[in-house]
């Protein structure tokens, strides 16, 4: 076995191999070139990861079920470097896990050779990062999902919503997985990338798309002093959604989780230094007043008491008044004009409930807050609405004192794939995909520099020039298939 070098680079924020010095020029990286540190590189080590091409297989987890693939470590030891798993969230709640299977869970997957016995996604990608770890020097790895499931309907963590996928996947591949937000352009060489894995989100437009972005109305946000954020907007159609995430050192916010918790519109949010927090909307279809009493626990997820209303008006806003985070003030105006109203109120966390104080409530001439800005000493908080680049106008943004515009969405560890038709804010994707008959997307992906798949890919008319960097077949082992991928260099 040839022995590779250990030194460290941060290309791309995270420690990675490196394959060859700088001396190997001709892109193949053939055994027998003397690296940096006087070690042998492995074949495809200098080429660019767009350029590569690497074996795949369709439908990976249904073996000979539907096709000549065999089991996963079958598949893996012969040189496969592309995995697909389609994925259902039917049943999570219950089962806290996607299932395996083409048109619902268990079709079309084969259990046989040492494949997993169950239909749970994490049993098919444990033993995918046991065998990575056990071959450090393998060609980076590519897991898909192709999400037969909308998932952008499941409301919460705990209800399969991509976080829940994101922290699945972060589990299970452990450190061998590459996050695609250390991935700030083109991917690296293949040398760079030998022993990792990188995930892939296939299928469902619409779960893409809400991946790479989230689209609302009325944002509201509110930052406290150990630097937690609590976003809250309403959907246009009369849903209400959060967001939490934590302020980092470098001024960007890390969302964490995302989750539905009410129906309503225009809604605010108060948060103190113990996680305490009010929140205050209007109802959809009338001008009466509600709030929630919650707690953001260190996880980052909310737990919600019931809704309760406490007046009429809209466009309701509230703060916490006080040094200690017990007493809020909210300000609304008349649903008839344009006066203002206020109520003082304090925070009861052992009755889940604010106490609203009758006494004091009246017009007031003070304006309504800023619900989309919050301060905690210098650091600062904004949310607003607008399109980024070819996203909708309604997509949810945010700054801080440090970050003039970024947006709120998921944490960035799948790289996301861009297939014909989809919407066109999916192009900047670098991963593009097509049904092997689709010659011209293929060749257009490849020559724009694009890491292009083509699935179906069984038989050699269909290859194209240049070739699929996946040319994702249900027959691995055919000789027209070996002979091609062999022809053209496919790494491992």
């Amino acid at each position: 076995m040839v022995h590779r070098m250990a030194s460290r680079v941060a290309t791309l924020g995270v420690s990675v191999l490196v394959a060859c010095s700088a001396g190997c020029s001709d892109g193949s990286g053939d055994p027998g070139e003397a690296t940096e540190e006087g070690l042998a590189a492995l074949p495809g080590d200098n080429l660019p990861f767009a350029s590569a091409i690497f074996r795949a297989t369709h439908n990976s987890y249904s073996g000979n079920v539907d096709g000549e693939k065999g089991p996963i470590a079958t598949q893996l030891d012969r040189g496969v470097r592309f995995l697909e798993f389609d994925i259902h969230d039917n049943g999570y709640e219950s089962l806290r896990d996607y299932g395996i299977g083409h048109d619902s869970v268990g079709n079309a997957v084969d259990h046989a050779g040492g494949n997993p016995a169950s239909n749970a996604l994490r049993d098919w990608l444990v033993p995918v990062a046991s065998w990575s770890k056990n071959h450090p020097q393998h060609a980076p790895l590519l897991v898909m999902l192709d999400l037969k499931d909308d998932l952008t309907d499941n409301p919460s963590f705990a209800a399969g919503n991509l976080t829940a996928l994101n922290a699945e996947l972060k589990s299970a591949l452990g450190s061998q997985l590459l996050l695609a937000k250390d991935v700030p352009g083109s991917l690296p060489t293949i040398g760079a990338l030998r022993g990792r894995i990188l995930t892939l989100l296939s299928g469902h437009a619409g779960t893409r798309a809400e991946y790479k972005r989230d689209v609302g109305y009325n944002p509201a946000v509110a930052l406290n002093g150990r630097g937690q954020v609590v976003e809250v907007h309403d959907s246009g159609s009369g849903t209400l959604w959060y967001w939490t995430g934590v302020y980092g050192s470098d001024g960007r916010v890390e969302w964490r989780r995302h989750g539905r918790y009410d129906t309503g519109k225009t809604p605010a949010v108060a948060l103190n230094d113990n996680g305490g927090l009010v929140e205050v909307h209007q109802s959809q279809s009338a001008n009466t007043l509600w709030y929630h009493v919650g707690h953001l626990g260190s996880d980052g997820e909310i737990t919600w008491s019931e809704s309760r209303k406490y007046d009429t008006g809209v466009l309701p806003t509230v703060r916490f008044v006080d040094a200690a985070g017990t007493q809020v003030r909210e300000i609304h105006r008349s649903p008839s004009s344009s006066q203002n109203w206020d109520w003082d109120g304090a925070l009861d966390t052992t009755g889940n409930s604010v106490a609203w104080n009758d006494a004091t409530h009246g017009k007031t001439s003070d304006a309504r807050y800023d619900v989309t800005v919050s301060t905690r000493g210098s650091s600062r908080v904004s949310v607003w609405t607008g399109a980024d680049g070819s996203t909708p106008s309604n997509t949810l943004r945010y700054g801080t004192d440090r970050v003039t515009a970024d947006r709120v969405r998921y944490p960035q560890w799948a790289f996301v794939e861009y297939q014909p038709n989809d919407a066109t804010e999916l192009r900047e994707a670098l991963f593009y995909a097509a049904p092997a008959t689709n010659a011209s997307f293929i060749t257009s992906a490849r020559n724009a520099g694009k890491v292009a798949r083509g699935w179906d890919f069984d038989d050699a008319g269909k290859a194209t020039n240049p070739l699929a960097n996946y040319p994702a077949t249900n027959t691995p082992w055919a000789d027209w298939y070996t002979k091609l991928v062999t022809d053209a260099g496919a790494v491992e």
